[in-house]
């Protein structure tokens, strides 16, 4: 391999040519050209999912490099459901690593956003409804980060990108849903845009402190921080999670013909070692029986687990009935 041959090289000849960036530069170079190839463009980001996680010292490299640029154009004009799925969870693992990474790269993220709210309203490419909802739990994510990061400059983007009457169905069925389980952001009354790009805003955050400034700013308990679960475990007032009516499911032959129908039933397998989210207000119930059905119309029935994917909290659904 490249690497052995780096290795080899060094031990022949003690050049000071050779030093651990060699390492680096062939990594970064092979996982960039995987992620520009449809058939390697899952397991390649992936991969990089699982090296990000672990906050390596070399990650702030990642802006200077094509990779993030790669990403970045995969997610916005891919349409596979599961390399987007996990292509934003890499993006919302990787943002607080990255914290001054310029204005153009931000605007690039809320283009992203702005892409995906809207791809996974109208459904182009017809995929199943369990890998939408994987698709909207990690959009989900990605809006909590934007929003946690960077309020001013994400609110502008969001005020002209859906003052646009094309774009007025995805904000009040995709957007608002998701602002209102947010708290008002402090930067909002006493920031500006420029203010909020500076790189010198983040000189006194490590990463934990940015994952932690934007779980406070969520009404979500699956999103809130610990001191937030503590409130809502004894609040009797809980805010609900987001409704999954906002979500579009794709429709049959059957629906489009008059008459009652039966819906197949889908179902996913639960994680292996899943957590399963605290029985409280405010929580989508379990339900084990199915419902009878009705025409032109689908009943959910949804046991949410909260699993940790790339260092991140996302919504599996083990069980839909359709």
């Amino acid at each position: 391999t490249v690497l052995t041959s780096l290795v080899d090289f060094y031990l022949e000849t003690f050049s000071s040519q050779f030093t651990p960036a060699l390492f680096l530069k062939v990594l970064l170079e092979k996982l960039n050209d995987a992620l520009n190839k449809s058939a390697t463009r899952l397991a390649a980001v992936t991969l990089l999912g699982h090296l990000i996680r672990k906050q390596p010292s070399w990650v702030h490299l990642v802006t200077r490099c094509p990779l993030l640029a790669s990403l970045l154009r995969c997610l916005k004009t891919d349409g596979d459901a599961v390399v987007l799925s996990t292509g934003v969870l890499v993006l919302v693992t990787l943002l607080p690593m990255i914290p001054q990474c310029g204005k153009q790269l931000v605007y690039d993220f809320f283009d992203v956003f702005g892409r995906l709210a809207s791809w996974s309203l109208r459904n182009p490419a017809q995929v199943p409804v369990l890998q939408l909802l994987h698709l909207q739990g990690a959009l989900y994510s990605l809006f909590h980060r934007l929003y946690g990061m960077f309020p001013v400059n994400f609110l502008s983007y969001l005020r002209l990108h859906y003052s646009m009457k094309e774009n007025t169905d995805t904000f009040h069925r995709v957007v608002k849903p998701m602002l209102d389980h947010v708290r008002v952001h402090p930067e909002l009354v006493t920031g500006t845009q420029d203010q909020e790009l500076d790189p010198t805003r983040w000189r006194c955050f490590e990463v934990h402190d940015i994952v932690m400034e934007c779980s406070r700013l969520s009404l979500d308990p699956l999103e809130a921080s610990s001191e937030d679960l503590q409130y809502f475990s004894s609040s009797s007032s809980l805010p609900s999670l987001p409704s999954l009516s906002s979500l579009p499911l794709p429709v049959t032959e059957e629906e489009s013909s008059p008459g009652p129908h039966t819906s197949p039933q889908v179902t996913c397998s639960a994680p292996s070692t899943p957590r399963a989210a605290p029985s409280t207000p405010g929580h989508a119930p379990s339900t084990t029986g199915p419902a009878p059905s009705t025409p032109g119309h689908h009943i959910i029935h949804v046991s949410l687990y909260v699993h940790s994917y790339l260092g991140i909290n996302v919504y599996v659904v083990p069980f839909i009935q359709l």
